[in-house]
């Protein structure tokens, strides 16, 4: 397992992540994605352990808690063999005060967490989404409170807009408060919208990148091809609503490389996918999830070898899109370089 310094921070974390959102399987969204008990969770943390993946990535909302209330019980008596990535800000409740980052609702929601993993502190803390009602000064003084408390080593966000993380950086330098050193993002090679701003500010401001749904939200699985149905027993016909919407064409264009590249190398669909994840700037981890030992074994393939110039060209081209105004420049990889310089 290679391992990345997150962001500008000095924690070293695993190239791949898992992902708990299927663990506890509770409510429409959640339980189409998984339903792991404890002990089958035991499992395939121990599977992701023995690879060197330890770093978890769960949220409050997922399963209303239930996710992490299985973690924590799965990782009892070895806490100190793993890091802990958490969120809040979405909803957990139909009251005032059960979402968004106001200081009453972080103080309470970390607190929550805590218990519900069964630890006295989180190694990081993500908010799940911009919260527009909340001064940006009230949540970034609060996750300082919460630090220097012992509660959180480090923090960072999710699903931000560019002027969203911007905003918060500049006013964390401005206070010396603790500054984002993460954006959980959304990013495949059906999904590239993260290159055209967000990317080229994490490389600015050292903020690194937890990749979220890698695999187009189950459309880069390699049962989906061109000409054929959506395979039964695929979470995409009870899922579809809630996640990002692809193209057709574009999908199918993405599959036959994908296809091209695996017969190549001799690795599967999904580790090809994931394999170019970890090719592009800012990515300090890709956050893998499984239902399963035989998933999450063929995931964590995604490392020891890598694609060459040739195969990573070919992904580019079956994947690129036309990026929105202003981001023109940043279409191809030599206009990125030219625009965005590695630091010195």
């Amino acid at each position: 397992m290679e391992y990345r310094h997150l962001g500008a921070s000095g924690l070293k974390v695993p190239v791949l992540s898992f992902g708990t959102g299927t663990f506890g399987g509770e409510g429409p969204l959640f339980s189409a994605w998984g339903n792991s008990s404890v002990d089958e969770a035991r499992r395939l943390i121990d599977i992701c352990l023995e690879a060197g993946a330890n770093l978890f990535d769960t949220a409050d909302v997922y399963s209303n808690g239930a996710s992490e209330e299985v973690l924590g019980a799965a990782i009892r008596g070895r806490r100190d063999k793993l890091l802990i990535s958490t969120k809040t800000s979405l909803p957990m409740g139909t009251g005032p005060q059960d979402a968004g980052s106001s200081r009453h609702r972080l103080l309470r929601a970390v607190d929550a967490s805590l218990r519900r993993l069964g630890t006295d502190y989180i190694d990081l803390l993500q908010l799940h989404a911009f919260d527009a009602g909340t001064p940006i000064d009230e949540v970034l003084y609060t996750l300082d409170l919460l630090v220097r408390a012992g509660k959180l080593r480090y923090v960072g966000v999710s699903n931000f807009s560019g002027w969203h993380l911007m905003k918060s950086l500049a006013a964390a330098e401005r206070q010396g408060w603790p500054r984002y050193v993460a954006h959980q993002v959304y990013y495949s090679l059906v999904g590239r919208d993260y290159e055209g701003e967000l990317m080229p500010l994490g490389l600015d401001q050292g903020v690194g990148a937890l990749v979220w749904s890698p695999l187009g939200w189950g459309r880069l699985t390699g049962r989906i091809r061109r000409g054929q149905k959506l395979p039964e027993g695929s979470r995409l016909h009870e899922t579809a609503q809630w996640g990002p919407p692809v193209e057709d064409e574009r999908l199918y264009r993405v599959v036959d490389a994908l296809e091209a590249v695996a017969a190549d190398t001799g690795k599967s669909v999904p580790q090809i996918a994931i394999a170019w994840l970890l090719t592009r700037p800012t990515i300090s981890s890709v956050i893998i999830g499984a239902r399963n030992e035989a998933q999450l074994r063929d995931n964590l393939g995604a490392v020891g070898w890598s694609l060459n110039p040739d195969q990573i060209a070919m992904l580019d081209r079956a994947s690129d899109v036309m990026p929105a105004y202003p981001y023109y420049p940043y279409r191809t990889q030599e206009g990125f370089a030219r625009l965005n310089p590695p630091p010195v």
